[in-house]
């Protein structure tokens, strides 16, 4: 059941957005559905469709709040009339519009904070929690509880229409949409907390979604940048753990575990992605992906090459993060000492503070330069910030000094 509710939540939620305009009325009637469905299910089996029994009694109960709140339904009403009016919207390979696409459009409306369209859609589609947004973003839970109320708000006062934009807006909006995705597929290969890893469910659906997406608008070159990109780095996710859950060192994974279906998918959609002047930032990232996902081992692997790709990345994006993978790429290309140096012009990177992965690479360079007890030191601070069960166990091994 939980499965089934993981699966249906997000479907069920754009399609009653799309249905009745409002998503604080579908958010309400999905729980109540889910709720009624732990009470019947259990009792008289789950349903062959338990979507379209969802999709029903939320209807149903929808139908009901209205039917009490007459003002409610009038305003309702004016609102699915201006939806009416709109553009259809482009369908998806199988002729059906998916209603989750449209809702991501909604949510990365630019008339919303930007902080507030990636927080509100990885509520409301990725179905995160919002303590789990909150940690995300790295703020308190009731300031985050408030942007999205805000970003709700927003919505309904604004009449944001709930649909894919037209050709001639896509252009603003889709970088939007595409950063939503990322960021889902983040929480999946590296969760941001809790006993695993990994959360696959978030990861399969961030590719779902990332399919439509590509489908709908084949000449999207970040698109297809962003999908290949996805495709590249799930393909490892087999051997990045160990059976008891803790996680495997890109050095020491069995590389013969690695998806090999989706590593041709994905090289298979880079040179498209590439053909950009100049390719996008998600484009690069799959690059990057590919060398790694090519070589034998990680000795062999081309880092200069790499180094040559984060280059480029860095001149289409300034994160601080980008600055700490071309720092790790170079120590592997050019020794530990030379990482060293470029990590510690990040030091006092505001967005590096607390970051844990920071004190990761430092603390290998260090280990990997021979200074152990220096490492171990290291070690024991990236410990401090860790986020889940699985890297803290990795860690606290590490924090012993090698002889």
């Amino acid at each position: 059941m939980a499965a089934v509710f993981r699966e249906e939540h997000g479907r069920l939620l754009g399609a009653l957005v799309h249905r009745f305009g409002d998503l604080d009325l579908a958010e309400d009637v999905a729980a109540d559905a889910i709720e009624a469905a732990l009470v019947h299910w259990p009792a008289h089996g789950v349903p062959p469709n338990p979507g379209a029994w969802l999709m029903t009694t939320a209807r149903r109960k929808a139908v009901d709040r209205l039917r009490r709140d007459q003002a409610h339904a009038a305003k309702l009403a004016v609102l699915q009339a201006e939806l009416d009016r709109a553009e259809p919207a482009p369908t998806a390979e199988d002729g059906l519009p998916d209603d989750r696409l449209r809702l991501f459009f909604t949510c990365t409306h630019p008339a919303l904070a930007a902080e507030d369209r990636l927080a509100l859609t990885l509520r409301c589609l990725a179905g995160l929690t919002t303590p789990e947004v909150a940690r995300a973003f790295l703020v308190p839970t009731p300031t985050m509880a408030k942007r999205i109320v805000r970003a709700k708000n927003r919505i309904r006062t604004a009449r944001i229409p709930f649909r894919v934009p037209r050709d001639d807006e896509l252009t603003e909006r889709l970088p939007g949409v595409l950063a939503v995705l990322y960021s889902i597929f983040t929480e999946g290969y590296a969760a941001s907390s809790g006993p695993h890893l990994q959360r696959l469910d978030l990861a399969d659906e961030a590719i779902r979604l990332a399919r439509i997406l590509h489908r709908l608008l084949p000449a999207e070159r970040e698109a297809t940048g962003l999908l290949a990109l996805l495709l590249l780095v799930h393909a490892r996710h087999p051997a990045r753990t160990a059976p008891d859950g803790s996680p495997v060192l890109l050095e020491d994974q069995d590389r013969t575990r690695w998806n090999s279906s989706l590593i041709t998918e994905g090289r298979a959609l880079l040179p498209h992605a590439l053909g950009g002047t100049p390719p996008g930032q998600y484009a690069v990232q799959a690059a990057i992906a590919a060398l790694h996902d090519e070589a034998p081992d990680v000795r062999r692997t081309d880092w200069p090459q790499i180094v040559a790709l984060y280059d480029v990345l860095a001149t289409r994006t300034r994160s601080p993060v980008v600055a700490l993978n071309r720092a790790a790429a170079v120590a592997m290309r050019d020794g530990p000492d030379a990482g060293l140096a470029l990590l510690d012009t990040l030091a006092d990177e505001p967005a590096l503070r607390g970051y844990h992965p920071y004190d990761v690479a430092r603390a290998d360079l260090l280990e990997r330069a021979g200074r152990h007890t220096e490492a171990a030191e290291a070690y024991r601070h990236a410990l401090g910030s860790a986020r889940t069960e699985p890297e803290r166990a990795l860690l606290r091994r590490r924090t012993q000094p090698r002889k």
